[in-house]
């Protein structure tokens, strides 16, 4: 089941980036993601798209964890993507970073901080009500 026009269009400032055969796996992938029910797994996606028969599901796997392709860069043209969509010509962009979001445990790991980081060290009114910082 191909993809509509409308997102086709959309996904093409990304065809770059992939080398053929991932591209097309990555179609797969994402048709069976938008129509998969309850978790978004490999699995689910290629049964939605109506690939449950293909074989070596392992090759879709590894267009997550092997194929070629940098994630950094398809970040980077989705950012892009984003601003030239949704921002107006000359207005500006904060970027607030949290670095909370990220999960690592371990022994050796810090907690985060972010929130209990002191308001003087914020240098914008978004960027405290953004992080909740304790006292603005």
């Amino acid at each position: 089941m191909p993809l509509p026009d409308p997102i086709i269009e959309v996904l093409t400032v990304f065809r770059p980036l992939f080398t053929a055969p991932t591209w097309r796996k990555l179609m797969t992938l994402l048709t069976g993601t938008l129509l998969a029910r309850g978790r978004r797994t490999v699995a689910a996606a290629l049964r939605a798209s109506g690939n449950e028969q293909a074989g070596n599901w392992s090759l879709f796997h590894q267009v997550l964890n092997r194929a070629r392709w940098s994630p950094l860069a398809v970040s980077r043209q989705l950012l892009l993507l984003i601003i030239e969509t949704f921002v107006p010509a000359g207005a500006s962009v904060d970027l607030v970073i949290d670095e909370t979001l990220e999960r690592r445990w371990g022994s050796k790991i810090e907690p985060p901080r972010a929130l209990s980081r002191p308001c003087s060290l914020q240098s914008r009114t978004q960027s405290r009500a953004a992080l909740g910082c304790a006292g603005s």
